[in-house]
């Protein structure tokens, strides 16, 4: 049994903090302790991405006190804030970063630090294609030391959906980037059709934006018709998601979307702006072919990020057209027979371990 050192931002096992870093990081432990490895999981206190230095301080104590030659795996919100930090060690220890979002591509005064990270890390591993492409892009790192692990999905019940369609969900914390606001001008536009939303995810991250999504949504007679019950988890999500009839993930930035897998794995259809990996977590035409590589057609709608009246559009045809509802319900059973469970993404990661392992 081979000792793996993990290094993740405190909170990540919180329930009121639910995030698709989070739940990654909490099934990658699980599976790779599942494949024999001997993990030692260490959270770190800090305001990652934006550490003081007493934050920094205590990664590199942590760091002080692993023996040489170990093989160490850290959440990139903190090893790519860390330069400073980890670039002592590069040398010291097997270091390999786990990029959930890179920071450089937005935030032009983290780049050089991050750079510097990914660029003496052993390996680097992605939740999606996208991200791999854009670390390349940004950074032009080595293509042999950066890899792909998707994330899982469990197997879920399909949702019995409803005739009308008008049942809409949407999961994600209340944040500039996830395009509530967007959402909250699309759904005015659609008022006068019959239809219904919850907005599931945290409301403790931006009052603002919070704020600006109620007034929006009350100046426009909408305020009983959408619901924003905070973070949802375990049998609640679970019963969100099976009374919904379409997923709307309106986000400006996503480099996957696990939402959207979610959502696909109970025969959902999901209606997203086409950021990111989005569509590829919606499904690709390879990923979804019917094995002659003919495209058996998107389980969704995609619609161009930072659009209202693009997002209204597409509601508009959703909740106004049966044979499209049906259509994209088909599609989506078909893609929910293509989704892989997290065991799938444990063994790629685990993979790209062994190899370091093996350096």
């Amino acid at each position: 049994m081979t000792d793996l050192h993990v290094v993740v931002p405190a909170g990540i096992h919180d329930p009121s903090r639910p995030s698709g870093g989070n739940t990654y990081d909490r099934r990658l432990v699980a599976g790779l302790n599942d494949l024999g490895w001997h993990v030692h999981e260490h959270e770190v206190v800090g305001a990652w991405p934006y550490p003081d230095s007493a934050a920094l301080a205590g990664v590199g104590a942590l760091l002080a006190d692993v023996p040489p030659g170990a093989l160490v795996l850290v959440d990139g919100l903190v090893a790519c804030c860390a330069d400073a930090v980890l670039g002592p060690e590069g040398d010291r220890l097997r270091l390999v970063v786990l990029v959930h979002m890179p920071l450089g591509p937005a935030d032009p005064a983290a780049a050089a630090g991050e750079r510097r990270v990914l660029s003496a890390a052993s390996a680097v591993v992605t939740p999606s294609r996208w991200t791999r492409d854009l670390l390349l892009d940004t950074y032009a790192l080595d293509p042999r030391v950066v890899h792909v692990a998707r994330p899982g999905v469990d197997a879920r019940p399909v949702a019995p959906g409803t005739a009308h369609g008008g049942e809409l969900l949407c999961v994600a914390a209340v944040t500039s980037h996830k395009g509530h606001t967007d959402l909250a001008d699309a759904l005015t536009l659609v008022a006068d059709l019959p239809w219904r939303c919850v907005c599931a995810g945290s409301l403790a991250l931006d009052a603002a934006r919070v704020a600006d999504v109620r007034d929006r949504l009350t100046g426009a007679g909408l305020a009983e018709r959408v619901s924003f019950p905070g973070p949802l988890t375990g049998v609640a999500l679970d019963q969100a998601y099976a009374a919904a009839d379409l997923l709307v993930l309106p986000s400006l930035a996503e480099t996957y979307g696990m939402v959207v897998t979610e959502a696909l794995a109970r025969g959902i259809p999901v209606l997203a702006t086409s950021v990111g990996g989005l569509p590829e977590a919606l499904g690709s035409a390879v990923d979804r072919s019917d094995g002659d590589g003919s495209d058996v057609g998107l389980p969704g709608l995609l619609v161009p990020p930072g659009r209202p009246d693009r997002l209204a559009a597409a509601l508009r045809s959703w909740l106004g057209h049966d044979d499209l509802r049906a259509r994209l319900r088909q599609r989506a059973l078909e893609r929910r027979r293509t989704l892989t469970p997290w065991s799938r993404t444990a063994a790629e990661v685990s993979g790209v371990l062994e190899r370091v392992w093996g350096v």
